[in-house]
């Protein structure tokens, strides 16, 4: 291969790897945003220190799972909130359990790499 092939390869390879980047971080700012204010509300502290923790959370989440991953998983673990038969239906449910504990796992995981305390 000849220098100039070379060097065009060299550049051209940076632009191949943009789209698999871009795919990891597929998060919508909106739900970035909904994210970094149910984390701060969740845990509480000094507002400036909350804001950065909770943003490493989910830029560490958005580069973990696709955001339609993250929509499945979390769209499940808010609805086993909803209470009576509706939400008894969903949590007797043992298809959704991988996905509960994936998700809590993956949450565990952010918090501690972004110093969130979970400890209550």
């Amino acid at each position: 291969m000849n220098p100039l092939h070379r060097l065009l390869c060299a550049l051209a390879l940076p632009w191949l790897l943009i789209p698999a980047a871009a795919a990891a971080n597929d998060f919508p700012t909106a739900e970035r945003v909904i994210y970094v204010q149910e984390c701060m509300r969740t845990h509480p502290g000094p507002h400036f220190e909350m804001i950065n923790k909770c943003s490493c959370a989910v830029d560490a989440m958005a580069s973990e799972v696709p955001f339609d991953d993250y929509v499945g998983m979390t769209t499940v673990v808010n609805a086993m909130s909803i209470g009576g038969e509706r939400g008894g239906a969903l949590r007797d449910n043992e298809s959704v359990k991988p996905q509960i504990k994936r998700y809590r796992e993956l949450e565990t995981k952010v918090h501690k790499a972004c110093f969130i305390n979970d400890s209550k």
